[in-house]
C-alpha cells in the first residue's frame, strides 16, 4: 500500500502545483481554486488515513468509507458533466449568433 500512497501523493502534489500556477496566472477563480484545493487535499487525507473516510461515511449513514468515496466521485463527475453541457450549449448559441450576424452583414454588403 505504501507504494500506491507515494504515487498518489506525488500525483496530487503535481496537480496542486498546477492548480497554484493557474491561480497565480488568474486562469481560475478563487472559488474554483478553493474547491479543487479542498478536493485534492481530501484525496491525500483519504489515501494516508483511510479510516477518515469510514468515519465520515458512518456519520452520513453509509456503511463503508470506500462507498462514500464512490458516491462522492459520481456526484462530482455528474456535476462536471452538467457544467460542460451548459458551457457547450452556450458556445453553440454564441456561435449561431455570430454566424447569423456574419451572414446578415454579408447579405447587406452584397446589396
Amino acid at each position: 500500500m505504501i507504494y500506491l500512497q507515494i504515487i498518489i501523493t506525488l500525483f496530487t502534489v503535481f496537480i496542486l502545483l498546477k492548480l497554484f500556477r493557474q491561480k497565480q496566472q488568474s486562469k481560475i477563480s478563487l472559488t474554483a481554486f478553493s474547491t479543487w484545493l479542498l478536493l485534492w487535499l481530501f484525496v491525500l487525507v483519504v489515501f494516508w488515513q483511510p479510516n477518515t473516510a469510514t468515519y465520515l461515511a458512518n456519520l452520513l449513514g453509509i456503511g463503508r468509507g470506500s462507498d462514500l468515496v464512490v458516491y462522492f466521485s459520481i456526484i462530482i463527475i455528474f456535476y462536471l458533466l452538467f457544467k460542460i453541457f451548459v458551457r457547450l450549449n452556450k458556445l453553440d448559441s454564441d456561435l449561431t449568433k455570430l454566424v447569423r450576424q456574419d451572414t446578415l452583414k454579408d447579405h447587406e454588403q452584397k446589396k
